[in-house]
């Protein structure tokens, strides 16, 4: 009998799940998310708001 040339046996590629890829991205964004908030938390118990605010406007006018 004839066999063929080339099988699909050697043309399968092993790659990871999409799924596992993409849970990473996001449980990696909400952990950055959650640092952020937490640290804007802790600078405005140290500071207190009126200092917060004062420092997020000057950062806001030193970008424009």
């Amino acid at each position: 009998m004839v066999q063929p040339v080339s099988t699909q046996h050697g043309m399968m590629v092993v790659t990871p799940p999409q799924g596992r890829v993409a849970s990473a991205i996001v449980w990696g964004a909400a952990g950055l998310g959650a640092v952020a908030l937490l640290g804007a938390a802790v600078l405005w118990f140290h500071y207190g708001t009126a200092v917060f605010f004062e420092m997020i406007a000057a950062g806001i006018s030193a970008c424009f």
